[in-house]
């Protein structure tokens, strides 16, 4: 355990960053998880708006480091690649 206050400090902020980061991650494979129903439904349109969703999601995890931008468009490409088999 840390014994000077900016260590102590420093540990709450990374305490709550962690939480900020796991809530986005898990809504965002949520959002997968209903892209894929959807795709897997031929639901077109509901798959294109999640996408929509997901890509906008993606992208503010980049740039707020939550995701590293190489493996967000790696991620994007395979969900549109499967978007664009319907």
């Amino acid at each position: 355990m840390a014994n000077i206050k900016a260590a102590k400090k420093k540990i709450k902020v990374i305490k709550k960053k962690n939480l900020i980061s796991k809530s986005k991650k898990s809504e965002i494979k949520t959002y997968i998880k209903q892209f894929n129903t959807a795709i897997e439904e031929n639901d077109k349109e509901t798959a294109e708006n999640l996408f929509k969703k997901i890509q906008k999601k993606y992208h503010q995890g980049a740039t707020k480091s939550t995701f590293h931008k190489n493996s967000v468009a790696r991620k994007i490409g395979s969900l549109n690649k499967k978007l664009n088999t319907i």
